[in-house]
């Protein structure tokens, strides 16, 4: 009988092994991860609505474990300095766009130039699959999350309608990126400014005019100050806009959570898109209401083809130009978007389902 008691003995430690280990492995880490996300949007324009929507989601998807500090309007990093500052880590997070820093992003810009753009849906479609299919190295400092584009952009006037080229001469239009040099070519003065900017600079006479998407009328009031709109559409640019996140904070991250960042990005890509078509008809709509006078003029085709003649062909025969014996494909850049506007085209909703989505979904949640 003694010699069986160590085989007991043995057999009984060994059994007790899981149960000892299991108590004293440490649980689960519950501490909550805080970042912080800019946003130079105001916080009463569903961009900005959207990005709060896109937070609260995180949020919800990750049970807590991501807690996100959302600053607007440029509270935290003006929108100039958005992509600097999350590089540096000033945000963790932020949503600016290329054009305000030009020349920093050489592959991107080419989504800015005229394309025949229809609408910010297709715009902001393409400018996704461009980033995912040429993945510009000028990007490898952020981890991108995801991009939006406005529509096509118009030429706002304060007091001067604009019925053809000529009637340019002599205005400083406001103007970012790729959309000064448009301005130029068309015989205007280009004025690189933000939209943050624009209203007080119209208002005090400081530019006569703005070359921007319909949007603006509406969500930056700018309707406010303008008196006539001219529908330059042909030669109307978009303008690339990112949300991207610090690249150390993003490998930081656990693998679970990073695909809940990716999964909910890729959701807003369609939210996004839909509201810039909103935008560009509520825009109008709220534009001539206001009366007194306003006026939106339509170029006819012929004078449509000289603008087209004038600012578009030669911008882009010369970015296809420089940007190759820079090293870039840009011959590749241009026929892949030209390509992929006409796939988006076809199958774009209509302005009408556009603003069904957003007076259902997101009209009731902007803040006072």
């Amino acid at each position: 009988m003694k010699t069986k008691l160590p085989f007991i003995l043995l057999a009984v430690i060994v059994m007790t092994l899981p149960i000892f280990n299991a108590c004293t492995t440490p649980p689960a880490s519950t501490e909550v991860i805080e970042l912080t996300y800019s946003n130079f949007f105001p916080p009463t324009h569903l961009h900005s609505v959207l990005a709060e929507e896109w937070i609260k989601e995180i949020e919800l998807r990750t049970d807590g474990a991501i807690k996100i500090t959302y600053y607007p309007g440029g509270s935290l990093v003006t929108a100039p300095q958005t992509y600097d500052g999350v590089v540096q880590g000033i945000a963790d997070i932020g949503m600016s766009l290329f054009a305000y820093t030009p020349g920093r992003f050489p592959a991107c810009e080419i989504v800015d130039l005229p394309h025949a753009y229809p609408n910010g849906w297709v715009a902001t479609k393409v400018a996704n699959d461009f980033y995912n299919n040429f993945k510009p190295v000028e990007l490898d400092d952020t981890h991108p999350l995801y991009f939006h584009a406005h529509g096509p952009g118009v030429v706002f006037t304060t007091d001067k309608p604009v019925r053809e080229m000529e009637d340019l001469n002599g205005l400083v239009i406001r103007s970012t990126g790729v959309g000064a040099t448009i301005m130029n070519a068309l015989g205007a003065e280009g004025y690189g400014a933000s939209q943050g900017e624009a209203y007080e600079m119209m208002q005090k006479d400081v530019v006569q005019g703005s070359f921007t998407p319909r949007e603006v009328l509406k969500g930056w009031n700018q309707a406010e100050v303008v008196k006539y709109v001219t529908g330059c559409y042909d030669v109307g640019n978009t303008t690339m806009m990112f949300v991207i996140m610090n690249e150390d904070k993003w490998n930081a991250l656990p693998a679970n959570i990073q695909e809940v960042f990716t999964e909910v990005s890729q959701e807003w890509i369609e939210k996004h898109g839909k509201v810039w078509d909103y935008y560009d008809k509520v825009g109008i709509d709220y534009f001539l209401s206001l009366g007194e006078g306003r006026e939106v003029i339509e170029l006819s085709a012929v004078e449509m083809s000289r603008w087209v003649e004038t600012a578009v062909e030669p911008l882009i025969n010369q970015y296809i130009e420089e940007k190759t014996s820079a090293g870039l494909q840009a011959d590749e850049f241009q026929a892949y978007l030209t390509e992929r506007v006409a796939y988006w085209s076809d199958i774009a909703p209509t302005a009408e389902q556009s603003q069904a989505y957003v007076e259902s979904e997101l009209i009731d949640i902007v803040p006072e």
